[in-house]
């Protein structure tokens, strides 16, 4: 008769004899547990149990079952006239339970990388892998999870699962870091008016976290000089300058470090004329610009029609007939129709 068990505080098979005069053995497997009242097995969890007042009751009992109690049970009854077993066939399933798997693992982008996990339990566990992001999906099956040329998108921690159908599942995470070198993702300028505060602001992405270095041209800055505060964070370095003066302008670089490489960026930080609120400013139709008229709506009409006028005064003397030289053509009739 099969019986399938999962892990319990005690197991007990009935068996009785068939009179006082019978004699009884347990058997596991082909090892004998008990012949009569002699325990031959050493195994203190088993023990032989008989109802009070019964003397025909021979049942074996088991505390604490596990897997290793799993197999066939024997009770045989010996008599004068019938000998008689009774067989159980005993299976202990057992829920998953992960036993092994990799510690926290840093590499470096592009490297291969093995994860491994292993679980034991009966029917024997399944192993899934999963990466947890947003879309958490599964993403290898089996023991070993092998990732090649590894991308900074695929740290994170990952997932095992060990399942059966006996249990929840037994689920344990590794958290994979990867390195790899600055990228400066902005740089941008608060402020920086004459006479002001103002602040750079220089973002950046890497592992493990950068140095930062701030230069003016060629000249590099330090932090609490000439006005200057550098504050720098995990993946961020901001430049403050408690109060811009002309010397302050000029082109900041901000540049990220780690071991992996280092990269940088520039900015121009110019002169900004701040008016107040009082003040008032000049609006006028035109103005002249290296040479060039432009108006208000930034059309070059006042160009041109100044260009046709002196054309119109230069080529006025054509109407009376006359020997040119070529010189004056190329002085003062080309270079009008040639502008």
């Amino acid at each position: 008769m099969p019986l399938i068990l999962t892990s319990a505080p005690f197991l007990l098979f009935r068996c009785y004899l068939a009179d006082v005069t019978s004699k009884g053995a347990w058997l596991n497997r082909s090892s004998i547990i008990f012949a009569g009242e002699d325990k031959w097995s050493v195994d203190p969890r088993v023990s032989i149990v008989s109802s009070i007042g019964s003397k025909r009751e021979y049942s074996l009992q088991i505390q604490n079952v596990d897997i290793t109690d799993d197999g066939q049970y024997t009770c045989s009854v010996q008599t004068q006239h019938n000998p008689r077993t009774v067989q159980i066939y005993l299976t202990v399933q057992v829920p998953p339970k992960i036993c092994e798997i990799s510690p926290n693992v840093v590499v470096n982008e592009g490297s291969n990388v093995t994860l491994f996990c292993q679980a034991k339990g009966k029917p024997e566990p399944s192993i899934s892998w999963r990466h947890i992001t947003p879309s958490a999906k599964k993403t290898e099956t089996g023991e070993y999870l092998v990732i090649t040329s590894i991308t900074r998108d695929q740290s994170g921690e990952y997932e095992c699962r060990a399942e059966n159908e006996v249990a929840f599942s037994d689920i344990k995470k590794v958290k994979v870091t990867v390195n790899y070198p600055p990228i400066i993702l902005e740089m941008k300028l608060t402020g920086m008016g004459l006479g002001r505060p103002g602040l750079i602001r220089c973002e950046t992405a890497a592992v493990p976290s950068p140095l930062f270095e701030w230069y003016k041209g060629e000249k590099k800055l330090f932090n609490g000089r000439q006005g200057i505060t550098i504050q720098s964070y995990s993946t961020r370095s901001v430049l403050t300058v408690s109060n811009m003066t002309e010397d302050h302008y000029g082109n900041y670089t901000c540049v990220a470090i780690n071991k992996l490489g280092a990269a940088n960026a520039s900015v121009p930080v110019m002169s900004v004329v701040h008016r107040s609120n009082h003040s008032t400013s000049e609006r006028v139709p035109d103005f002249r610009f290296l040479g060039v008229h432009i108006m208000e709506d930034l059309s070059w009409g006042v160009n041109t029609a100044e260009l046709a006028k002196k054309a119109q005064q230069r080529l006025n003397f054509l109407r009376i007939p006359q020997k040119l030289p070529v010189s004056f053509y190329h002085c003062s009739i080309e270079s009008i129709l040639c502008y």
